[in-house]
């Protein structure tokens, strides 16, 4: 069944190929396990930066505290405002990198940010200004409220009539989503600003 060498010379020759068998195997092992730990290292970094992506698209996002609309000598509304605060858990939103989705009753917007609403560019943007700090495109703290102003007649080819909607989507740039719907009260007359 086993076979005897006796010649002394084969003997180690069988053994030095052996030995160069188990050395080739130990070199494989060991770079098959070097792959293994850098993949593994990768996957760990690509996964926790999604999950940090991911963290920020869901608590990085605005609250929408009140809006109210301006009404006009023809019992429209004119300029819409939002005001909108820091949601919990939130970083810094700076709302200047914000977009606004606006679908309106005959009109769909996206705004964009700019500082003032002038004539020749108010039709696809809105501004903000500050309600409540010093800042009037970061919600820095808590505490920090910003109006988002829209010229819905701009928007929108006419303003606001009675009992219209308009769906507001807050885009922040951080990719969360918040949504409210503004509508106009039935009646209009009589006043000059009215809850939306």
């Amino acid at each position: 069944m086993f076979e005897f060498i006796t010649d002394e010379d084969e003997r180690g020759q069988v053994g030095i190929g052996t030995l160069i068998v188990f050395i080739a195997m130990v070199l494989v092992a060991a770079i098959a396990a070097g792959v293994l730990i850098n993949t593994a290292g990768f996957l760990q970094t690509k996964s926790e930066a999604t999950g940090e992506e991911a963290s920020a698209q869901v608590s990085n996002r605005v609250t929408v505290v009140s809006a109210y609309g301006n009404v006009t000598e023809s019992e429209n509304i004119d300029y819409v405002n939002v005001t909108v605060m820091r949601a919990a858990g939130a970083e810094n939103i700076n709302l200047s990198e914000a977009t606004v989705q606006w679908i309106g009753p005959d009109e769909a917007k996206t705004l964009t940010y700019n500082q003032t609403l002038d004539a020749s560019s108010e039709a696809g943007n809105f501004t903000t200004e500050a309600v409540k700090g010093d800042e009037e495109k970061v919600l820095i703290s808590q505490d920090t409220r910003i109006n988002i102003v829209m010229d819905s007649s701009a928007i929108d080819g006419d303003a606001l009539a009675e009992g219209e909607q308009a769906q507001l989507t807050i885009t922040t740039q951080f990719g969360s989503q918040t949504e409210y719907w503004v509508s106009v009260p039935e009646s209009l007359a009589n006043k000059n600003v009215v809850k939306l």
